[in-house]
This record gives C-alpha cells, sequence and structure tokens, in this order.
C-alpha cells in the first residue's frame, strides 16, 4: 500500500485526532524532550501509535528542506479525493463553501484552509488548471486544517457554480469594485463564498456565474488584502450570520 508524509506538530496532532487509524507510524527528534513533543507522545501512546526517535539528518532526509518541526508521521494510503456530491449529499444544514479562483500559492492555499476550517467551512473548490492543489507546503501551512476540510478540485470551475446553483446554493463573488458593502449585503444561509487571487480576481467566467458581488470595505491606503484575509473576513462574517 502506498504511504504519505505529514509533518509539523498541528498537522500530526490533527491527524492523530480526527483519524488515528490512518497514521502508521510517527518520527520524532530524539534531542527533543520539551512539553510539546510530550503532548505528542501521549497522543500518540492513547491512539496505539508507534513512535520512532530519529536523529535530526534522518528527519531532513524524509522530507528534505521542510521545516518539520522535528516531527514526520508516515500514513498509510495517499490522501482521499474529496468529490464535491459526496459533501453536499451528507450535509445536515446548509452549505457553507469556499470557492478559490486562480491561487497558485501553497502558502495562500493552506492558510485559507485552515480559516475554512476555523469558519467551519464544508468544503473548499478549487479548479485544477491555475491552482496550486493540496501540495506538502499547502498542507504543512494549514495547520492540520488539510485533514479536516474537505479539498475539492473541479475541471471546470463555471459549471461546478451553476451545479451549486441548482441545488439552490447561493455564489457570491468578491470583488473590490463590487457596488454592495460585505456588511450591508444580504445573502441566503446556503452560499458558496468565491474569492480570486490578489491583485488578478475572479477570472471573467467565475464572476459572471456568481449570483452577487460583495466587496469588503478598505478604509486605509491599500486596495485589497491578502486572499486568506479576505476569506477570514467574508467567511466569519457569514458564519456570524448563521443560525
Amino acid at each position: 500500500m502506498s504511504s504519505r508524509l505529514i509533518y509539523g506538530f498541528h498537522a500530526v496532532t490533527a491527524k492523530l485526532r480526527h483519524d488515528p487509524g490512518a497514521v502508521k507510524e510517527i518520527v520524532v527528534d530524539a534531542t527533543r524532550q520539551d512539553e510539546r513533543v510530550r503532548d505528542l507522545l501521549k497522543h500518540a501512546e492513547l491512539q496505539g501509535v508507534t513512535v520512532v526517535a530519529a536523529d535530526g539528518k534522518r528527519l531532513d532526509g524524509m522530507a528534505p528542506g521542510a521545516k518539520h518541526q522535528g516531527v514526520i508521521a508516515r500514513l498509510e494510503g495517499g490522501r482521499k479525493v474529496a468529490h464535491l456530491d459526496d459533501v453536499l449529499d451528507t450535509l445536515e444544514e446548509p452549505a457553507f463553501l469556499l470557492v478559490l479562483d486562480g491561487i497558485t500559492d501553497p502558502r495562500n492555499l493552506g492558510a485559507c484552509l485552515r480559516v475554512a476550517d476555523a469558519a467551519g467551512v464544508h468544503a473548499v473548490i478549487a479548479p485544477k488548471d491555475r491552482a496550486v492543489g493540496l501540495t506538502d507546503v499547502a498542507a504543512k501551512t494549514a495547520c492540520g486544517a488539510a485533514e479536516t476540510v474537505p479539498y475539492v478540485m473541479v475541471t471546470n470551475l463555471a459549471r461546478t457554480l451553476r451545479e451549486l446553483k441548482d441545488r439552490d446554493i447561493w455564489v457570491v463573488g468578491t470583488a473590490g469594485e463590487a457596488e454592495s458593502d460585505l456588511y450591508a449585503a444580504d445573502w441566503p444561509v446556503a452560499t458558496a463564498w468565491v474569492l480570486g487571487a490578489e491583485g488578478e480576481g475572479m477570472r471573467r467566467l467565475t464572476r459572471e456565474n456568481c449570483d452577487q458581488l460583495v466587496r469588503i470595505p478598505m478604509h486605509g491606503t491599500v486596495e485589497s488584502l491578502n486572499v486568506s484575509v479576505a476569506s477570514g473576513v467574508c467567511l466569519f462574517e457569514a458564519r456570524r450570520r448563521r443560525p
């Protein structure tokens, strides 16, 4: 069976808490004896997961160039592929989705996944083309959220937005030139929030398939926010209004 690695304390601890059966073993820097390591070891022991002590050279060799913090977990199998229909068909509440158009920086993607997890988003959707994909760097930046929030990659984003609308999910796009202010606008409970890359924004077809456009009011000298920051502003305002 194939395997993959995740690294960093947040990612490994989140996996132990949410899906311990997938963790084959954890490799830990033998020189670390701090509280953070002791907490991780306690979680691993409770879940019956094997822990291997190793030197820094072995850890660096397992994840070249990665900031692994002295902890790497080996997981059984590859990353599970999330399918949008499977996510939507199992929801017991109105959908709450984040759609990312044209995000090519893995750290931005990871930060967006972290925000989505914190806001209780059901899935993050992105196109297969002109998008970074869920790389190891993105997963590390997500601090465990890559293991808890379904990440759905679709072939045709515009068609996917139309399919969401067919399911009575309101598609809200964000654009700096939109007339509606985020805090003054109204929208239904079931929503998909669409954000584009900083600078370029959403592509034309993506914009045309939105039911509504809103802008985040800017009161200083900067004209736009990083996509993960903008995601947090929009998603937590939407979360605040949900029943």
